[in-house]
């Protein structure tokens, strides 16, 4: 497999009840169902795949109906998927969405919890070195360090999207990652954490340019991409710039007509790293281009479903 892009992660099976609301606790609500596929590290797989690259994921799978899913929508995308069986469920996630496009969703971890730092070294063997490699916090943090560990060795680069927000993030992980790219709740659970910042999660993107790019220096030595949402995303560099010319700076998402944002953040972080590692002449424009693949990826229902192809973003933004 030529350079492309590595990632680690989770694959779940996603079950989905679309609804006007979202219930409230002790409230009983009637909802459409429907099932597919999901999980963070598969979703930024799948994007990372539609959006060019040659992609490999790690991942660990049950001996079940949910892995023979995950093996035959891996070949469907070309996804080169390395996978431990284990006696442990597939992973699955129970997802609400409302009218506005807007989640809720609950985690089973099932087998993404067996994953090891072993599995993952005998992912990276036996090819050529990946350009970027990309993780999340859905399989354990041992897994996660050691994937990123491996792209420095290899002289990929490292990536790491903190997401769950709930899910532990300490010191030296933060530190192996070369691009941390959180949401705003994430990246205000971060600040508190490792920063000693209190900041509400919808004060985030109403920061002004300048205090946003002071908070994430004081979380993070290497890049940090904040995603906002419909409010879009802001870029603050450390020493590397990688191309670009400016140390910050906030770009404005796509105006869609978004019915589902389930995904929406999975489908920028494998665009993003798709871009990084086709050569994008800078990171604003990899950015760029992963912003409209993501507000693309809120037009069409589900997670991993949801991830739209290169060539109808080009069709749609021209890029």
């Amino acid at each position: 497999m030529s350079r492309g892009v590595w990632v680690v992660g989770s694959f779940n099976v996603d079950h989905v009840w679309t609804l006007d609301a979202l219930p409230v606790p002790g409230e009983t609500r009637s909802a459409a169902y429907s099932s597919g596929p999901g999980g963070k590290g598969f979703n930024q797989a799948v994007a990372a795949a539609r959006s060019g690259a040659p992609t490999r994921l790690a991942c660990a799978l049950g001996d079940d109906a949910g892995g023979v899913l995950a093996r035959a929508l891996a070949v469907a995308d070309g996804i080169d998927l390395r996978d431990v069986c284990c006696d442990l469920p597939t992973g699955s996630a129970g997802i609400f969405v409302d009218a506005h496009g807007r989640n809720s969703i609950a985690v089973a971890p099932g087998a993404n919890g067996a994953l090891q730092a072993g599995h993952v070294e005998a992912a990276f063997e036996g090819s050529s070195a990946p350009a970027v490699v990309l993780a999340q916090l859905e399989t354990p943090v041992d897994a996660v360090a050691r994937a990123l560990e491996l792209a420095r060795e290899r002289g990929a680069l490292a990536v790491l999207n903190p997401a769950p927000a709930n899910a532990e993030v300490d010191a030296g992980l933060l530190a192996l990652a070369d691009v941390l790219t959180p949401n705003e709740t994430e990246f205000a659970a971060l600040l508190q954490r490792h920063a000693g910042i209190a900041l509400a999660a919808d004060d985030v993107a109403g920061l002004d340019d300048a205090g946003l790019h002071a908070h994430c220096r004081a979380l993070a030595r290497g890049t940090v991409v904040v995603t906002l949402g419909a409010a879009g995303c802001f870029v603050s560099h450390g020493a590397a710039l990688h191309g670009d010319h400016e140390a910050a700076y906030r770009m404005h998402a796509r105006p869609v007509r978004a019915i589902d944002t389930t995904g929406a953040g999975d489908a920028f972080n494998g665009a993003l790293c798709a871009a990084l590692a086709g050569g994008a002449p800078s990171f604003r424009e990899a950015v760029t281009f992963a912003s409209a693949y993501a507000a693309l990826s809120t037009e069409r229902p589900g997670a991993a479903a949801s991830m739209p192809r290169r060539d109808g973003v080009q069709a749609r933004f021209g890029l």
